[in-house]
C-alpha cells in the first residue's frame, strides 16, 4: 500500500460468484519475499506480454470500472497464459482512491461487473453455483454491516439503498446478456485448457464469500 509496508495486492483472488479480492491484502510484505504463480494480477500493479494482448485483446471497454482486470485476466488463463507474483516489483497504490471505498458509484459498478465475469468466463457448472455464493455473500455483507464491519458497513447511504444498487446491477447485466453470451462462445473458441482445469484454477485460488464481505 502508498505510504506503507504492507501488501495492497500479491496477485488475485476470486470467489464463487466471481467476486475479484487482493491476495494478501493488508499483510506485511517482509512475508511475503517468495515469487510465485497466482491466478491473475490486479491491474493496479501488472506487467502483460504484447504477445499476449495481441492475442486475446486488452480491457474489454464495456466494464468502464472495476473488474476489468479480473475480466482480462481469466481471458488469459482460458488461453493458457500464466502470472507470477514477483516480489522486487514494487509499486505504490491507494486503494479505492478514485471512487471511494464504499461509494454509491463502486457498489454499482462492482456488482454489475462482476455479472459480466461471470457469464463471459465462468464455466457452467461454475456459473450455475453464482447466484448461491451472492446470495452468502450478501447475508455476510448483512451480518458484518450490523457488527459495524467491512465496506457494506462503510457503505455512503442506508441498506436499502444498497440493495438498489444491487438490483439496478442485475437488470443491467440481464440488458447486455445476448452480448455477454455472444462474447462468452468467442472466449471458448480460442481456449487452450478444457473446462475441468479452469474451474481447477478458480478453486486453487478462490476466497470464501465471508472473507469477501469481511474486506
Amino acid at each position: 500500500m502508498a505510504g506503507g509496508a504492507r501488501i495492497d495486492s500479491a496477485g488475485m483472488l476470486i470467489a464463487r460468484d466471481g467476486s475479484g479480492k487482493q491476495r494478501e491484502h493488508g499483510c506485511l510484505a517482509a512475508r511475503h519475499d517468495a515469487a510465485r504463480e497466482v491466478l491473475f494480477p490486479s491491474g493496479s500493479a501488472a506487467l502483460y506480454r504484447r504477445a499476449m494482448l495481441d492475442e486475446i485483446g486488452g480491457f474489454a471497454g464495456e466494464f468502464f470500472l472495476y473488474c476489468e482486470d479480473v475480466d482480462l485476466g481469466l481471458r488469459a488463463r482460458w488461453a493458457g497464459w500464466r502470472c507470477v507474483y514477483v516480489p522486487d516489483a514494487v509499486v505504490e497504490h491507494r486503494y479505492s482512491h478514485s471512487a471511494g471505498r464504499a461509494s454509491p458509484l463502486k457498489a454499482y459498478y462492482v456488482e454489475r461487473n462482476r455479472l459480466y465475469v461471470v457469464v463471459r468466463n465462468f464455466p457452467a457448472g461454475a456459473l450455475a453455483a453464482v447466484p448461491f455464493a451472492a446470495l452468502a455473500r450478501y447475508f455476510w455483507h448483512l451480518v458484518y454491516r450490523l457488527r459495524g464491519r467491512g465496506a457494506a458497513a462503510e457503505f455512503e447511504g442506508g441498506g436499502w439503498r444498497l440493495a438498489w444498487y444491487v438490483v439496478k446491477a442485475h437488470a443491467a447485466a440481464l440488458g447486455r446478456l445476448r452480448a455477454l453470451i455472444g462474447e462468452r462462445r468467442r472466449i471458448r473458441r480460442t481456449a487452450r485448457i478444457s473446462p475441468s482445469e479452469f474451474a481447477g484454477l478458480l478453486r486453487s485460488h478462490s476466497i470464501a464469500a465471508r472473507k469477501v464481505a469481511g474486506f
